[in-house]
């Protein structure tokens, strides 16, 4: 009987390190981030710019995985897997029939995957979201370009936000 015991708790013991081992690992794998342009308490526009700018996210809701660069704007994906992105962006032109632009481009290692806009004169504000799940690999970067002639306003309300998180690994 002592025999059966002692082997049945080093069997349950091993198990028991090695569900520790896989737990540590996806603790430590887990990415998530969500940040908005600013978080000012007046509304504030960034662009139109003469040429494409990065738009960097200066409030940061959550960062786990610290895959987001607050003073770069960009998300380096920690480990290879598929992600899910949103984004969503916002403009006020100040007054009905003002040039009016809210767009930005969703960017992977400098190529874009997807240009959520707005473009009209038909009212004083414009705006637009996107969300889409890409295959990352570990190191790829992820980046918001702001295009020549767009710009964006933000505030405290957090009108501008770009989010991401891992939905499974594929090492």
């Amino acid at each position: 009987m002592e025999t059966f015991f002692n082997e049945t708790f080093k069997y349950l013991e091993e198990n028991l390190m090695r569900t520790r081992t896989i737990l540590n690992n996806v603790r430590s794998s887990r990415s998530a981030f969500s940040v908005a342009l600013t978080n000012a308490n007046t509304l504030t526009c960034t662009g139109p710019f003469r040429d494409d700018t990065f738009v960097r996210y200066s409030h940061v809701f959550i960062n786990l995985g610290n895959g987001y660069d607050v003073s770069t704007g960009f998300f380096t994906a920690p480990r290879s897997g598929v992600y899910s992105l949103a984004l969503t962006v916002y403009s006020d032109a100040g007054a009905p029939a003002s040039s009016l632009a809210a767009c930005v481009n969703l960017q992977v290692n400098n190529v874009v995957v997807a240009g959520p806009q707005e473009r009209n004169q038909q009212d004083q504000e414009d705006s637009a979201s996107i969300v889409i799940v890409v295959h990352l690999q570990a190191g790829d970067i992820v980046t918001v370009h702001l295009p020549i002639g767009c710009f964006l306003c933000d505030d405290k309300s957090h009108y501008n936000t770009f989010s991401g998180y891992l939905l499974y690994g594929t090492e």
